[in-house]
């Protein structure tokens, strides 16, 4: 009898949440965040951390009453209707398998720029392969690979944090370095653009569900992924929060990113590469392409774990024969991994970036995750709160108020 293997710890899992979401998540959308938040997009970030902590908590819960692979599927359908839980596992699959399809188209692009002389069509087809290879050799090469990625990424954010530091001394003083206004300025706050920036900011967190779908393969998932998906959350926050805080000090005029430009490409280009900007004023050349090579090593990482939470999301379905049995519920004897299931999300990553483009793409994955996160919040109440014999205040503080926050916050998304 062929089983998934129970070989992940904690720090295995909370590893494979920050490859998922990418350890430099925040960066890409520095520019665009900055500018509709008007300078506060650190403050933005820490709020859609606060939320998406809720609704992480609402997934620990119910990884904690239902600890199988299917994650939101099973979620949902046990704790509201299996109808609803058949579509919040199709929105949640479509989330993970736009991962895989946005990464790759993203690689490709970059990897084109970088050399040109090989054709975009040829990435495309080298970065899936790499990520279906990486993902059929089993949870442990994915493991052991998660944590190379991890070390890389983490000494190149160090050293963009490091220069930023010793820009702002330099510049400024060691005072420069403690400042309110990145989190409020009352010359440019404004409600408003806090709330449609914080909605874009709420795209840093967008993966940390997928530790969920690894709930077979956790040793003692019913404590450990609430605690992993919630310190998840919290490190990503903290970590993104850290790096914008102090690319915004480096470059506390927001508005001048794109002073002049009245072409909405040329200014949405500038907003683009804002981050790039910001590198290149604080560490030359070296780091805008080290900081340049980083978002895409992170890009290959968030692709190929998308590729492995969407295969293990088709296993649980599979296997309660919602979905072919056969098919989707065969397991590896030699990798105890889901491998119909990989060729398969690999062979639609392949299709998907082909045909789509990037901006198609991160919409779909916005729309899935945040459909299915509703799904799990509604779910946590009433496995929580409405099935209770004890309905306090206490009950309603602690059972009702968290997840209700977290499911408007996902609504008004």
């Amino acid at each position: 009898d062929v089983r998934l293997l129970r070989v992940l710890s904690l720090r295995d899992i909370v590893i494979y949440g920050i490859i998922l979401i990418q350890p430099v998540a925040a960066l890409p959308l520095f520019g665009h965040a900055n500018n509709i938040s008007k300078g506060h997009a650190v403050t933005t970030i820490l709020i859609a951390m606060v939320a998406m902590i809720l609704t992480a908590i609402s997934y620990g819960r119910m990884a904690n009453r239902y600890p199988s692979a299917g994650s939101a599927y099973t979620y949902v359908g046990k704790g509201i209707h299996p109808y609803i839980g058949f579509v919040a596992g199709w929105s949640m699959f479509m989330d993970y398998m736009f991962i895989p399809i946005l990464c790759v188209i993203f690689t490709s692009i970059t990897a084109n720029h970088m050399l040109p002389f090989i054709p975009f069509h040829f990435w495309i087809f080298f970065f899936i392969a790499g990520f279906t290879l990486l993902n059929l050799k089993g949870i442990r090469m994915a493991s052991k690979t998660n944590w190379f990625l991890m070390t890389i990424m983490s000494v190149v954010v160090f050293y963009f944090m490091a220069a930023t530091i010793r820009y702002i001394i330099i510049k400024n003083g060691l005072g420069g370095l403690f400042s309110l206004r990145p989190f409020y300025n009352p010359d440019s706050f404004s409600l408003g653009s806090i709330g449609s920036a914080t909605a874009l900011a709420a795209l840093t967190y967008i993966g940390f569900d997928g530790i969920t779908t690894l709930s077979e393969e956790v040793k003692n998932p019913r404590r450990n992924i609430m605690i992993g998906a919630v310190l998840t959350c919290l490190i990503t926050g903290i970590w993104s929060g850290a790096q914008i805080y102090l690319a915004q000090l480096s470059w506390p005029d927001w508005a001048s990113f794109t002073q002049g430009l009245t072409d909405p490409t040329s200014r949405n280009n500038a907003l683009d590469t804002a981050i790039m900007s910001v590198a290149d004023r604080v560490g030359g050349s070296l780091l805008d392409s080290s900081l340049s090579f980083i978002l895409l090593l992170g890009s290959i990482g968030s692709g190929a774990a998308g590729q492995l939470g969407a295969s293990r999301l088709l296993y649980g379905m599979g296997r309660d024969g919602v979905i072919p049995k056969k098919v989707f519920g065969h397991l590896d004897k030699k990798h105890s991994s889901p491998n119909f299931n990989i060729l398969i999300v690999g062979s639609l990553a392949l299709f998907g970036a082909i045909l789509l483009n990037f901006e198609e793409a991160a919409r779909l994955i916005n729309f899935g995750a945040f459909f299915a996160f509703m799904g799990v919040n509604i779910a946590s109440i009433r496995e929580y709160f409405f099935k209770s014999d004890e309905k306090t205040i206490k009950g309603f503080l602690l059972n009702f108020l968290p997840a209700g926050i977290g499911f408007l916050f996902c609504l008004i998304i």
